[in-house]
């Protein structure tokens, strides 16, 4: 068994992993032994000191593609393998005013980070992959990328759009060894959705709905990247796997 989940000296790039889930999964994931490259454009937490030898920080711009490719480049020059890409970086801009039109900028900026930003980063892993003709992508979506919430059409379109991104490349690219699968998280507590968890009203909406009733944390979604990411998912491709507590299933009724 621990073979078979094994991630090992597995070279693994998180994308927005200077906090929030991307922290928690780099941290995670490098206390299995995998070897962590976190890019991010600001790192706001430090790296526990054990774990320091396997976590490395690279400051980067995910919708730069320039520096994407440099980055990967560097990589897999010291590395001589990228064995796994999660598809992490996101932001979000929801709309404060029921009657309000949405921020053309908003829809910009989420698009080229949380769409974008993850196509330039798996476009430019595969070819890394390839050499190897095995990898794992693991892209982050969201229970949004399957339901409508209301005033934030970007988030909503992004990781939508996110979710069709992963089921293309697992078409195009299965048949040389490389799956891409989509975690699609529910309402998790990170810095991201500190402010709506402080709203009490809001923060028990959400755990009504959820059928675990409670918020995921950060680490709830380690499990799923490690099988994702080991030999454990060889069969897998395509496919996505929600870690809502069961809200997308919940109908409401007892």
């Amino acid at each position: 068994m621990e073979n078979l989940f094994s991630i090992e000296d597995k070279v693994i790039i998180i994308t927005g992993a200077g906090r929030g889930i991307g922290y928690q999964l780099a941290v995670g994931l490098a206390k299995y032994s995998a070897i962590i490259y976190s890019l991010d454009k600001k790192f706001t937490k430090k790296i526990p000191k054990n774990l320091s030898a396997n976590i490395i920080e690279i400051k980067c711009d995910i919708t730069d593609y320039k520096k994407i490719k440099q980055v990967f480049k560097k990589i897999f020059v010291k590395e001589k393998r990228i064995d796994v890409l999660i598809n992490n970086a996101g932001v979000s801009f929801a709309s404060q005013k029921k009657n309000q039109s949405y921020s053309e900028k908003d829809w910009i900026e989420t698009i080229n980070v949380n769409l974008t930003g993850s196509f330039y980063c798996s476009n430019e892993v595969i070819k890394y992959m390839l050499k190897r003709r095995n990898g794992s992508i693991i892209n982050i979506t969201s229970i949004h990328a399957e339901l409508g919430f209301p005033r934030n059409p970007a988030y909503n379109a992004s990781k939508g759009g996110l979710k069709m991104l992963g089921k293309a490349f697992a078409k195009d690219w299965s048949k040389f060894g490389i799956r891409v699968n989509n975690i699609g998280p529910g309402y998790f507590r990170t810095d991201m959705t500190s402010k709506r968890f402080k709203n009490k009203k809001y923060r028990s909406e959400r755990e009504n709905q959820t059928l675990l009733g409670r918020w995921g944390e950060p680490d709830d979604l380690i499990g799923p990247c490690i099988f994702l990411a080991s030999d454990a998912s060889r069969y897998i491709t395509g496919q996505d796997l929600y870690v809502d507590g069961g809200w997308i299933i919940n109908s409401g009724i007892s």
